[in-house]
């Protein structure tokens, strides 16, 4: 009934406003006026309001920044992290410089070259000089640019790594992450949708040779400093693994298996620690004590980066970084797949 009516009044809101421009062109003409001839007058309004917004914009921009950069990710938590947020610098770093040159010019011209009757318009027709330097500079700096990032995403994808990485299984589904570890044997044992059943709800195939040793969380624990491969898989629709703090995401796609790798390396105790992340949590607490909600302990997090459903919001894993000792002792903790299926 609510949409209903709100329907009901834009339309309504609509044809007021038709409404108002027709008596207002009828009245134009009863007085003989020219409502549409633009005079010098409405130029130099114009061309400072322009100017007047230009300076606006800017200085938005700028306490935008300054207001919002709190909210902003902290130091990244892994290894490849660090190159990609040099490359976010840089992008960055370009597009805000020539925003602030770009920017101002575009609005003083409009206000310095507004109409005027007394003024001619020069015919200009060409200037091969001008064409070849915005041509070839913009050129220039987006390859440079691309090369970078097709270099830092190459180094990412393929690291290298004297270690054998930890190979771990995240299985999507709405609205829900579940893990699984390669266990002892660090192989996952064989996995398929079509498997699916009662509390068999990854699909493992229990009989594979590298599924014995396999367990489930519900919680992801990482050892830090040692490389992670992750391997993902979806059953329903197309998810996306989204681990921000950590500078990483791929898609998880239905009927076939994607993989990240990276390796941890500030834990969650010392990410805690950080002073730029206790002012993050000391505000959040304060806006959750004033709605008498439990306190926030930062933590690291999975997402899905997709909208994949009415409860996508929801779907999301702790991720706990911590010491080889810690790590050990909690898969030790752990019940394999064998145990309990």
């Amino acid at each position: 009934m609510t949409g209903l009516l709100m329907v009901i009044v834009l339309f309504l809101a609509v044809y007021a406003a038709a409404q108002i421009m027709r008596v207002y062109e009828l009245s134009a003409k009863v007085r003989e006026a020219r409502e549409y001839e633009v005079t010098d007058k409405d130029n130099n309004t114009q061309g400072r309001l322009m100017l007047l917004f230009g300076i606006a914009l800017l200085g938005s921009f700028v306490w935008m920044v300054f207001a919002w950069d709190k909210l902003a990710l902290p130091k990244p938590a892994s290894l490849h992290g660090v190159e990609v947020d040099k490359l976010w610098d840089i992008s960055m770093g370009l597009i805000v410089f020539m925003f602030f040159i770009i920017q101002p010019v575009l609005f003083y011209f409009a206000y310095r070259y507004r109409g005027n009757s007394k003024n001619k318009a020069v015919f200009y027709a060409h200037n091969s000089k001008l064409e070849f330097i915005w041509t070839v500079v913009p050129a220039v700096v987006l390859a440079v640019l691309i090369i970078y990032g097709m270099t830092t995403w190459a180094n990412t994808m393929n690291p290298t790594n004297d270690e054998e990485p930890i190979v771990i299984e995240l299985y999507a589904k709405q609205f829900a992450w579940t893990a699984r570890y390669s266990g002892e044997d660090n192989a996952l044992g064989y996995a398929n949708v079509r498997l699916v059943k009662g509390a068999n709800v990854l699909g493992v195939d229990t009989g594979h040779v590298h599924a014995g040793d396999d367990f489930i969380a519900t919680e992801i624990h990482l050892p830090v400093g040692r490389p992670i491969l992750f391997r993902f898989r979806a059953q329903d629709v197309i998810h996306s693994a989204f681990m921000p703090h950590f500078r990483a995401q791929m898609n998880c796609v239905p009927g076939m298996e994607t993989h990240f790798q990276f390796t941890p390396t500030v834990t969650s105790t010392e990410m805690r620690q950080d002073p730029s992340v206790q002012e993050r949590v000391k505000r959040i607490n304060t806006l959750r004590q004033g709605k008498g909600l439990e306190l926030y302990e930062y933590n690291y997090l999975l997402l899905c980066n997709k909208i994949c459903g009415s409860a996508h919001y929801n779907m999301q894993m702790n991720i706990v970084v911590e010491t080889q000792a810690e790590y050990d002792a909690w898969v030790k903790e752990q019940k394999t797949i064998a145990e309990t299926l």
